[in-house]
């Protein structure tokens, strides 16, 4: 039996195709402390979970255009998967005490993960809008011509319920045409198709599993925003957030803007 191979001509083929080396000169604390490189590791981490969902996002919306209901499954079950790795991220900063964190938060200055470009385009693709939220990235041109188009641009929910649409159900013209930059409006006709879709609980019913893989989806991300937000308490209590926000209480309420939120409703009516 041969072992594996041990001498290459050039750069190594897993670095070459990981970029192993380039992600570990990534972490650049700027104190001493050694809790800093959990919290500054951590936060890396989840920005790159923050990315796989994006992509997974987007690969459920152009399945959905194409109204393939069974194949936007896939990348949805993925999505709930690649959520539970943010979640359970979190696990590497519960050491972490208010002691601990004062330690180094100094050196933050006015950085925050509030400011995060890709949790941000995360949000905007699960139908959590807010024009005032890329204001930050204004002076950095790129970054902030990518927001807006996310901005105007449907997300998931506007693509399920534009398939729901196509599909026979009465949804209203001012529900499919609406402005995509502005807040998300639940409308009665998309809880009742919600309701009626429920009532066919077959298994070859696609819409039906579109829901369930949907509610999981949302599910989860709502498990990942708790959990950041004991984080934030149990480092910092209730004070401000190194970015000037209002920290827990901010959190708290952005947890009331709720993802898919006819789907949620509909189950008050089922």
């Amino acid at each position: 039996m041969s072992g594996p191979i041990l001498d290459f001509p050039d750069q190594v083929p897993y670095d070459a195709y990981v970029h192993a080396s380039t992600l570990h000169s990534l972490q650049q604390p700027l104190t001493k402390d050694p809790g800093e490189m959990s919290f500054l590791m951590v936060s890396q981490v989840m920005e790159l979970w923050f990315g796989l969902a994006r992509h997974e996002l987007r690969d459920t919306q152009r399945l959905l255009r194409d109204d393939d209901a069974w194949g936007a499954l896939a990348p949805l079950r993925r999505i709930k998967l690649h959520l539970e790795g943010l979640i359970a991220a979190w696990g590497g900063l519960r050491w972490m005490t208010p002691s601990d964190f004062n330690r180094f938060r100094g050196q933050l200055g006015d950085a925050s993960g509030f400011q995060s470009a890709m949790y941000r385009h995360l949000e905007f693709l699960l139908g959590l809008k807010s024009e005032a939220l890329i204001r930050p990235f204004k002076r950095q041109p790129e970054l902030y011509e990518e927001l807006t188009a996310a901005l105007a641009a449907p997300s998931v929910w506007d693509d399920v319920t534009a398939l729901l649409a196509r599909r026979g159900f009465d949804i209203p013209a001012e529900v499919l045409t609406r402005d995509h930059a502005r807040e998300y409006e639940p409308a009665e006709a998309v809880e009742r198709a919600w309701v009626a879709i429920y009532h066919d609980d077959r298994a070859d019913n696609p819409l039906y599993a579109l829901g369930e893989a949907l509610t999981d989806v949302a599910e989860a991300f709502g498990d990942w925003r708790y959990k950041h937000l004991t984080a934030v308490q149990r480092t910092m209590g209730n004070k401000a957030g190194s970015g000037g926000s209002s920290g827990a209480a901010w959190l708290t309420r952005s947890m009331a803007k709720v993802v898919f939120p006819e789907l949620w409703s509909a189950r008050t009516v089922i």
